[in-house]
């Protein structure tokens, strides 16, 4: 999307603002995911504490960014690309908020299965690969943000078929896990939640994607049809 000059340099200088807040905010949850990540596989809940610690800055992070829009559509009336910028950025915030949550979620689990002396990385074993997938999404759907490029975020909304895929190998792998020994169905459970919540985040990166190619391009691809995601074309600036 080409930039646009605006008569207000404050008007410019707000934007920016907005932009840099929702990326600051990108970065918490993305090492939140990553560090979420790092507790599954070391089996190891140490720095579950600080998983959620971050999660109360990216809560906060998302209401100061609420305000931020408030203030700009109240002072500065945007039109075209800037309030497609804005309205995406109210979306975009309210998905970054959840994979947070997400990965609080996660974090929880890891908790309790090590309070329960489990080590869940027998089971699974594609649940690190999920994650992996899940996190490089939410790393490139921030970096399409940052860059406006559609076409890495089309790129990223393609990859969560196959995340999704890996997720339902999961879950017939814990299916299998319970049939053959009905003493891990508690633990199977809990690792089914937290790759299910990975599932979620990869979701969430996917929608921030889709909102990305309707800031850039001004095409709204929410629940299209593959062809429809598929097709690159400029939209209106």
């Amino acid at each position: 999307m080409n930039e646009i000059l605006h008569v207000s340099s404050q008007f410019d200088e707000d934007l920016s603002r907005l932009r840099t807040h929702v990326l600051q905010m990108g970065g918490l949850v993305e090492n939140q995911v990553s560090a979420v990540i790092d507790a599954y596989a070391s089996g190891d809940p140490a720095g579950v504490g600080q998983i959620l610690e971050t999660d109360r800055k990216i809560n906060a992070l998302e209401k100061t960014i609420d305000d931020d829009c408030a203030q700009i559509i109240a002072r500065r009336q945007p039109t075209a690309s800037d309030l497609r910028l804005v309205f995406g950025v109210t979306k975009i915030v309210t998905d970054l908020e959840r994979a947070g949550d997400e990965a609080k979620k996660i974090a929880k689990g890891v908790r309790r299965l090590h309070a329960e002396g489990v080590d869940q990385r027998r089971f699974a074993v594609g649940v690190r690969h999920i994650a992996e997938a899940a996190l490089s999404m939410t790393r490139q759907a921030l970096d399409a943000f940052a860059r406006l490029d559609a076409p890495l975020a089309l790129s990223v909304i393609r990859a969560d078929d196959a995340v999704d895929i890996e997720f339902k190998a999961v879950l017939r792998q814990l299916i299998t896990h319970m049939m053959e020994d009905p003493r891990t169905i508690t633990q199977a459970l809990e690792v089914m939640t937290i790759a299910r919540a990975i599932e979620r985040i990869g979701d969430h990166a996917k929608n921030v994607s889709e909102l990305v190619v309707y800031i850039a391009e001004g095409r709204d691809i929410r629940h299209a049809k593959s062809p429809m995601i598929n097709e690159h074309n400029g939209g209106e600036q």
